[in-house]
């Protein structure tokens, strides 16, 4: 990579300065030079002189839309590689992993850094942009892998399947960019293939996504060969030949009537969606319309789109496989996507509450007036680099992080000491000194990051201030695991290997959860869904070479108490590493409720669906406690965590209790860390074996939302298996062959009617269900996720084949009845 193009990437929430803290603004280049040798206060120092060449996006999309495909061509346009790699053949850049190469999907995200336009396109005396560029997953099972990566972004663009239209999946990363106000562009690919639609993907973006469309490119064909588009704005047709090689030519005033009336009428649609969301457009559509150039256009999509909020969406046209499309599509990106200084002002959580970074700086600046954090930064991703080994991805929100800086982890509670810094290329990394705010790069060797995780150092190699001690930039949510199977290593030394590749893998992935029982040395590993595990199977067995037998994937089942418990007094008063000692603590456990969120206390820790009250009273009089209280806190949360990992109905994890645990002063005596968790353990297990006796134990299972496309004529019969032989409970049946026309659906704010689309150049290029004469529907259930495990393949003798379906976790519901009765 130049390093003439690789500046440092300052980001700040604010899509002006004038709307964002003077504090923040002047922190987000904390230490860097001043300029002209003027000396700047810490509190007024300037932004970095290359801020707005930065573009920090992702690509999002159903599974098999052509994401991975579509970055290859992005990395061969750009210059990056001198191959276009192709899933098919297992030669793509991103998609490194063997396993993505075998499948041909994307299973962790990956980080590319490109420059757009080439050098030799560039006129003297500009810069290219660079472009961060993170490719990420689009199977249902990797969701989480999506949405740790989501927040990093400062754009992204949602790639369409020209010939499927919009897919469920695409609704549910669509919805998690709308719930972190990422801007996006949309290209619908896949226009080469028989049976796709343009004008049916535009119509889909608008009545699926509940957003309006904003048309930029029109697609051109030679007979029924799609070879290329026509700008809406600059009125130039690009043209890839055979050879994939790009020509482009204005389109002249004699050229084919019916397309220079397609041109003026998506202009004018254009200007009639942004004068709908922008003043500036309203303003001089009703003084001047002929005054609206192509600038103010452009200018006006952006200042749109960089809102966040997903009303207004433009979308561009091609096909990747054949490089078709992909630089004009590099060309929006650097358009119309903001750079990180046009973001909103970062939110992070400390003690349970929301608050904006500026907030939390005012509270760390010293009595001098000096800042004493030197950088806040957020672990988005914990991967196995194929060369570099364990590494952590890395956002920098404020300031700039030192490659020997010694950043505080307040997830872990515990100081990193990175062994080096590196920005990522896919395969290649590149030693860096250090990372300024908003650029994208990673750390070796860090000990206690997993991803989620927040990092934030201080000034001068200091201890951080305790009001930065304890902030996360948006924690994880992590949904309960809906399936597990069972590991039995064969012998001891197997057994330890396998605890530390888990312990790896779960840094990597905390949505894989495990445990150990101490007696058996049998392991059971947690996960999203069957391909979930079905990796990390792969994973284990690739990379640490695990001699054990790996058992079925069955469901995940957990055990709920209906009822709060009597409180239960435990003692634990045996000798530890040969020191004596006691403590005795007193638990009560009992569903988590409303009220039990809603006053949340800095002493409450929420963890794997549970929320747990520590209680230690202060000693009567002047007294010290005979323990420290930090490491009593943390031994109890530990004891009730093992406790509750095994319930007493039928040996599965306890999910949705609220436990409350009480230190008993006089009867703890010289305790150690061990007698503190083995004292919680052993009241909480008490407490559970009494819940049981009461018959106050429940089972709870997940529940998954299928989404299955299939033909209307097969539709009666899909949903009466759903219905009776799956147990499952129809919620929507959707026609998507339904034409144009009427409101998108309830609740939503775009008038169909009112999307512009161009018709498709031939009438026979229409979607492949209309081409053979088949309606095909939309059917939305919640199904038991022990019904859906092979589902799919059941669905193939009702179908013929002619379904697709995915699903996703939607909640824990009790199990009753009969089934109740047959667990």
């Amino acid at each position: 990579m130049h390093a003439s193009v690789m500046p440092g990437i300052v980001l700040r929430r604010g899509r002006k300065l004038r709307f964002t803290s003077p504090v923040v603004w002047a922190w987000a280049c904390y230490s860097a030079p001043s300029r002209r040798g003027v000396h700047t206060p810490a509190t007024q120092l300037p932004l970095g002189p290359h801020i707005k060449d930065i573009r920090n996006i992702g690509i999002i999309a159903h599974v098999d839309a052509g994401k991975t495909t579509t970055t290859e061509r992005m990395l061969y346009c750009s210059g990056f590689s001198s191959r276009q790699g192709r899933v098919d053949e297992g030669s793509t850049v991103t998609d490194f992993l063997d396993l993505e190469r075998e499948k041909g999907i994307t299973i962790q995200s990956a980080a590319v850094t490109l420059q757009w336009p080439r050098h030799d396109a560039l006129p003297p005396g500009t810069r290219p942009k660079t472009i961060n560029l993170i490719d990420t997953p689009g199977h249902q099972d990797f969701r989480f892998e999506v949405d740790r990566c989501l927040p990093v972004l400062d754009g992204a663009v949602c790639i369409i399947d020209g010939v499927e239209g919009v897919e469920a999946h695409t609704e549910r990363v669509w919805s998690s960019a709308q719930e972190h106000g990422i801007p996006r562009i949309v290209f619908v690919n896949k226009l080469d293939r028989e049976g796709a639609s343009f004008r049916r993907s535009v119509v889909d973006i608008g009545s699926r996504l509940n957003c309006m469309p904003v048309v930029c490119q029109i697609p051109w064909y030679e007979g029924e060969n799609f070879v290329g588009v026509v700008d809406v704005l600059s009125r130039v047709l690009y043209q890839w030949g055979p050879d994939r090689k790009l020509t482009a030519a204005p389109v002249l005033p004699t050229a084919d009537p019916e397309l220079l009336k397609e041109l003026r009428l998506a202009r004018e649609n254009m200007v009639a969606v942004l004068a709908d969301h922008d003043e500036l457009i309203m303003d001089m559509f009703l003084e001047d319309p002929d005054a609206i150039t192509d600038q103010h256009l452009k200018d006006a999509m952006r200042r749109t789109i960089g809102a966040g909020d997903g009303t207004v969406v433009p979308v561009f046209a091609g096909a990747s496989l054949r490089s078709i499309g992909v630089e004009p599509l590099l060309d929006a990106v650097i358009d119309y996507l903001p750079s990180p200084d046009e973001r909103p002002e970062v939110v992070v959580t400390s003690l349970g509450k929301k608050l904006k970074l500026s907030e939390v700086l005012e509270k760390t600046v010293n009595r001098s007036g000096q800042q004493q954090l030197a950088a806040v930064s957020s672990v988005f991703k914990v991967t196995n680099h194929p060369k570099e080994g364990l590494l952590a991805f890395v956002r920098v929100y404020g300031g700039q992080l030192a490659k020997n800086s010694a950043p505080w982890n307040t997830h872990a509670l515990q100081t990193e000491k990175p062994m080096g810094m590196v920005q990522i290329e896919a395969e290649k990394t590149h030693n860096v000194d250090h990372l300024s705010a908003g650029q994208i790069g990673a750390l070796r060797g860090l000990k206690f990051a997993r991803t989620g995780d927040t990092l934030v150092s201080a000034v001068g190699h200091k201890g951080v201030p305790e009001p930065a001690k304890h902030i996360m930039i948006r924690p994880a949510e992590i949904p309960p695991p809906v399936a597990f199977l069972a590991i039995d290593p064969f012998g001891l030394v197997a057994a330890n290997e396998l605890q530390t590749a888990l312990q790896n893998t779960s840094r990597e992935d905390p949505s894989l959860r495990w445990s150990r029982d101490e007696r058996t040395d049998q392991f059971i590993i947690q996960g999203m869904g069957k391909l979930h595990l079905d990796v990390t199977v792969h994973e284990l067995k690739r990379r640490y070479k695990i001699d054990a037998a790996f058992g079925d994937i069955e469901v995940d089942y957990k055990e709920h108490l209906t009822y709060v418990t009597p409180p239960h007094t435990a003692t634990f008063d045996r000798a530890l590493a040969g020191k004596t000692g006691s403590a005795t603590c007193t638990v009560v456990l009992g569903p988590i409720e409303a009220h039990h969120r809603e006053s949340v206390l800095e002493s409450t820790v929420e963890r794997d669906g549970n929320m747990f009250h520590i209680k230690i009273p202060l000693p009567e009089g002047s007294g010290s406690l005979p323990f420290n209280p930090e490491e009593a806190r943390q031994q109890l949360l530990n004891g009730a965590i093992a406790g509750l990992a095994r319930g007493p109905r039928r040996g599965s994890p306890v999910h949705g209790c609220h436990v409350t645990i009480e230190v008993d002063l006089e009867g703890t005596k010289t305790p150690t860390g061990g007698h503190f968790s083995g004292a919680s353990r052993r009241a909480v297990s008490d407490a559970l074996k009494g819940a049981l006796a009461a018959s106050q134990v429940a089972v709870l299972e997940p529940i998954m939302r299928v989404v299955i496309s299939c033909p209307e004529a097969v539709a009666g019969t899909v949903q009466h298996d759903i219905s009776s032989a799956a147990g499952g409970h129809v919620l929507e049946v959707k026609d998507l062959s339904s034409g144009a026309g009427g409101y998108a659906g309830e609740g939503s704010a775009v008038d169909v009617s009112k999307i512009y689309a161009p018709a498709d150049r031939y009438e026979e290029i229409t979607t492949q269900r209309e081409r053979v004469g088949v309606r095909r529907v939309q059917i939305t259930a919640r199904v038991p996720f022990k019904e859906v495990i092979g589902y799919d393949g059941h669905l193939r003798s009702k179908t013929g084949g002619r379904h697709s379906m995915t699903m996703a976790f939607d909640s824990l519901a009790k199990v009753t009845g009969f089934r109740d009765r047959k667990l």
